[in-house]
C-alpha cells in the first residue's frame, strides 16, 4: 500500500515482522492451549471455520472495495488484456497442478496421504488470500478481481474434474494406487460462494452506495483510507487462528511439517518466478504482472482443508498436508512481496506505469 492510503505507518512499515510475530504467537498459544483448537474447532458450520471465514472475509473486503467496478469492462477490452488472460489460465490450470503433482511425487514418494494432500492444494486455485498480497506488492487491483473471479468459476467447472484426473488416473499410473477421489460440485461451489462471494458482493455494494451518495473524493481520500488498514489486522487475526489450530502438531512433529514445506515451497516460488518473467516477457506492465504472479502461486487451502477433511477425514495425514499449507505460504508470500518490490527495482526500473514498458 502506498503512504497516501496508509494510515498505519508503523504497521505497513513492518508489516513483516508483525505477521512473523502473528505466527509465532499462535503456535505458542497452540501448543500451550491445546485447548484452544478445540474451542476454535467447535465454531464451525460443516468444514467451514467461523473465525478464519470471518477473518478472511474481513481480510478481503477493503481490497474489493476499492476495485473500480465500473471501469472493468474497459479494463478488460484494453490492450493486452487477452495475454493477462490467456497467461492467467495456463499458469493456473496447466502449468500449476502438474507441478505440483510432480513436486509431491519426487519430494512425498514415500508419505501416500501427505503427498496426497498436498496434490489437492495444488488443484485449489487462489481465491482469498491472494488480493491481499496484490494489494500488499502494489500489485493491479481491478485485475486481482477479474482473476480471481475467473479462478473461481473455472473451480467450480474444473475441481471435481482435476482431483479425478491427478488422483485416481495419473496416481493410478505413476503411483501404483487405485484410489477412486469424488468431489462435489456443490462443496466447491459452497467454498466460493463464502470466502469469494461474500467479501466480492460486499465491495461491489459498498462502492456502489457510496459514491452514489459521498462522491468519489470522500469515498476514495476519507472512506477507504479508514477502511483499508483494517485488512492487514485481519490477516493478523486470521493468522494467529490458523496457526494456532495446528500448534501443537508443528512443534511435536517438526519433520512432518518440513517434509510438506519442501514441495510447497518450491511450489511458491517457482510459479511465481515464471509467472513474473512470462509478464515481463510479454511486456506487461508491473502492477498486471504482479497480479498474474501472486494469483498464479497462490492457493485455495479453504477448498483444499474442507476437501481433504471431508474425503479422508479430520485426524488424516492428507487433512494435517492441507493444513499445514497455508501454515507455509504465508510467510512465503510475505517473502515473495518484498521479491516483487526487488524485481520491480530490477526490471522495471524507471518504467512509466502503462500497459507495456518499453
Amino acid at each position: 500500500m502506498s503512504n497516501k492510503e496508509e494510515k498505519l505507518p508503523i504497521l505497513t512499515r513492518f508489516l513483516t515482522l508483525w505477521i512473523f510475530l502473528a505466527m509465532i504467537f499462535g503456535i505458542g498459544l497452540g501448543y500451550v492451549y491445546p485447548e484452544v483448537a478445540n474451542i476454535i474447532g467447535s465454531l464451525s458450520i460443516g468444514t467451514t471455520s467461523i473465525p478464519i471465514a470471518i477473518g478472511l472475509i474481513w481480510m478481503m473486503y477493503p481490497p474489493l472495495a476499492k476495485v473500480r467496478y465500473e471501469e472493468l469492462r474497459k479494463i478488460v477490452t484494453a490492450k493486452g488484456s487477452r495475454e493477462m488472460l490467456s497467461l492467467s489460465i495456463i499458469q493456473n490450470w496447466i502449468i500449476g497442478p502438474f507441478l505440483m503433482f510432480l513436486l509431491a511425487s519426487i519430494f512425498l514418494a514415500e508419505y501416500p496421504d501427505f503427498r496426497m494432500g498436498v496434490v489437492l492444494i495444488g488443484l485449489a486455485r487462489c481465491i482469498a488470500m491472494v488480493i491481499v498480497w496484490n494489494s500488499l506488492a502494489e500489485g493491479d487491483n481491478e485485475w486481482a478481481a477479474i482473476l480471481v473471479a475467473l479462478n473461481s468459476v473455472f473451480q467450480i467447472a474444473m475441481y471435481s474434474i482435476l482431483a479425478y484426473f491427478f488422483i485416481t488416473i495419473l496416481g493410478s499410473w505413476l503411483w501404483g494406487e487405485s484410489l477412486v477421489i469424488q468431489v462435489s460440485v456443490l462443496s466447491v461451489a459452497q467454498s466460493v460462494a463464502i470466502y469469494l462471494g461474500i467479501p466480492f458482493l460486499s465491495g461491489i455494494l459498498t462502492r456502489f452506495i457510496l459514491l452514489k451518495k459521498k462522491g468519489r473524493r470522500w469515498y476514495d481520500e476519507v472512506f477507504m483510507s479508514k477502511l483499508s488498514p483494517t485488512s492487514l489486522f485481519a490477516l493478523l487475526f486470521t493468522i494467529v487462528v490458523m496457526f494456532s489450530l495446528k500448534g501443537e502438531y508443528i512443534v511435536a512433529l517438526p519433520l512432518h511439517v518440513a517434509r510438506v514445506a519442501i514441495p510447497l515451497i518450491l511450489y511458491f516460488v517457482i510459479m511465481f518466478l515464471i509467472s513474473f518473467f512470462l509478464g515481463w516477457l510479454f511486456k506487461i506492465d508491473y502492477a498486471r504482472t504482479t497480479t498474474l504472479a501472486f494469483t498464479a502461486a497462490s492457493n485455495n487451502f479453504e477448498l483444499a482443508i474442507a476437501v481433504a477433511i471431508s474425503v479422508f477425514g479430520l485426524a488424516s495425514g492428507e487433512a494435517f498436508a492441507t493444513v499445514i499449507g497455508p501454515l507455509i505460504e504465508v510467510p512465503v508470500m510475505i517473502s515473495l512481496v518484498n521479491l516483487a518490490f526487488w524485481l520491480k527495482k530490477k526490471l522495471y526500473a524507471s518504467k512509466v506505469s502503462t500497459l507495456k514498458h518499453n
